[in-house]
């Protein structure tokens, strides 16, 4: 969508790209059966978060960061709820952004599926110019990958980010300069990239709905509100000022939340509240990482403005929240200990690729909701009998162990393969069967088995197999 005449001239043109409902349309890419559904990502325990919604999911309400529960009460019985797999988000991703430097060859990676470019062709260009470039890269992501991509187009970031945000789905939206202040300022002031709820709250009640009233504020009253630092660089971008580079960003060391409290935590059980919160938050960022943590930092700010860190360090990397969350507790000092506590964090360090036996150490402790009275059928039938909803929570990446299988050995969304079927994963199981789904992206939709366990010839495979890339020139 281009907002203006095509021949307005920008002297420089950044965009952002967001692929659409990422790990959700990953599943739906690998999983054919899925494509259509209302599918969730996430983990379905009773701390299970969503990590990922398709847009057939946020038709009734669903989006990432809901706890699954709440989300599949949304939904109703349609839902189907995958587990995540960092190892292939992290392959496509990688692909992906490999097509976006053809256009851009410098990139400032946000996320696994998001990033900012600044293309060389592109200064001085026209609006033309520039949505022609968005078009013909949203082409080469959807030919080559399969997948959908949303790009914003502007003179800065803060614009770029705001426009691929309301290009969505599947669109593009080049911002012309001289329609540039009159298309930020009507906004609500939340969707000026930096000002989250807090801030908000802080905004609205001085009466500062929208970026517009924002800009219109004095310096003063913004660095009285906000701070000095952050609120006039926020200023700045209100007024439709970001001359801020596009460049290249290392990999993040640690991911970590915190927050500050306006009464001091005097108890154990405010403490736990506060380390299960931080957790959740830092959580939602590892997701986004696409890596999976080894150690868990806790830090406690006392009213004293002393810190005081305590760590715990795993066998291998995790992306499991229950798992995290527990080593957080097991490391949090008691406000009856150490004084009362203003500030609480949790950080996750040690970042690496998840290994495939520890990603759910504790999984075979809980059985799945969808095990319960599951039975074989013609067409392989599980949780809600008609052989295509998927639940539960499964190991993932590429250490794969062999041998043969046993009835606790392939939970629910599992890559399993299988000398005569091909590559697979499981949709159900229970009572000493196990329904199998056998498809990849490259074989479209595919038909179920049924096996009575132990089945000899059944495998665990490596998600990435689901992929069918055997190089990265392959198409």
């Amino acid at each position: 969508m281009v907002t203006d005449s095509d021949a307005e001239r920008g002297s420089r043109w950044v965009f952002h790209i967001d692929m659409d409902a990422f790990f959700a349309s990953v599943e739906q890419l690998t999983r054919p059966t899925l494509a259509g559904r209302p599918v969730l990502v996430g983990g379905v325990g009773g701390r299970g978060v969503v990590a990922g919604a398709s847009y057939e999911a946020r038709v009734y309400g669903a989006r990432s960061a809901m706890p699954m529960h709440e989300a599949r009460r949304l939904i109703g019985p349609t839902a189907v709820v995958v587990p995540p797999r960092g190892g292939v988000y992290r392959v496509v991703s990688s692909r992906v952004f490999e097509i976006v430097r053809r256009f851009a060859p410098v990139i400032e990676t946000l996320s696994l599926d998001e990033a900012f470019g600044e293309p060389p062709e592109l200064v001085g260009a026209t609006v033309a110019d520039a949505a022609a470039v968005a078009t013909a890269m949203r082409a080469a992501i959807r030919d080559e990958t399969g997948l959908a991509a949303s790009v914003g187009l502007g003179s800065g970031k803060q614009i770029a980010k705001i426009a691929s945000g309301m290009a969505k789905p599947d669109g593009y939206r080049a911002i012309a300069p001289s329609t540039e202040l009159e298309f930020l300022h009507g906004l609500p002031v939340r969707k000026l990239w930096g000002v989250g709820p807090v801030s908000g709250d802080r905004l609205g009640r001085l009466g500062v709905e929208t970026i517009g009233d924002f800009a219109a504020l004095s310096e003063t009253e913004v660095a009285s509100v906000l701070g000095g630092t952050v609120g006039l660089a926020l200023h700045k971008l209100a007024q439709g000022i970001d001359h801020r580079p596009v460049a290249e960003r290392a990999d993040a060391k640690q991911i970590s939340a915190e927050s500050t409290f306006a009464t001091d935590i005097m108890d154990s059980a405010g403490m736990r509240a506060a380390v299960s919160s931080a957790a959740s938050h830092a959580h939602r960022r590892l997701l986004d990482d696409g890596r999976g943590a080894r150690t868990i930092v806790v830090k406690h700010r006392l009213s004293d403005m002393s810190i005081l860190t305590r760590s715990s360090t795993l066998p291998s990397a995790t992306t499991d929240l229950k798992a995290l969350t527990a080593a957080a507790y097991r490391v949090m000092l008691d406000p009856l200990d150490i004084g009362p506590v203003r500030l609480v964090g949790v950080g996750y360090s040690g970042l690496d690729d998840v290994r495939q036996d520890s990603l759910f150490p504790d999984l075979a402790a809980v059985p799945d909701q969808g095990e319960e009275g599951a039975a074989p059928g013609a067409d392989g039938a599980s949780g809600g009998g008609n052989g295509e909803d998927v639940e539960g929570s499964t190991p993932q990446s590429v250490q794969i162990p062999r041998g043969p299988s046993a009835p606790d050995e392939f939970p629910t969304g599992t890559d399993v393969t299988h000398p005569e079927h091909g590559h697979g994963w499981v949709q159900g199981g229970g009572h000493g069967f196990v329904t199998v789904r056998f498809e990849t992206r490259s074989t479209g939709r595919g038909r179920t088995r049924n096996f009575r366990l132990p089945e000899p010839l059944l495998e665990r495979a490596d998600p990435l197999d689901s992929l069918g890339w055997d190089s990265p020139d392959e198409d």
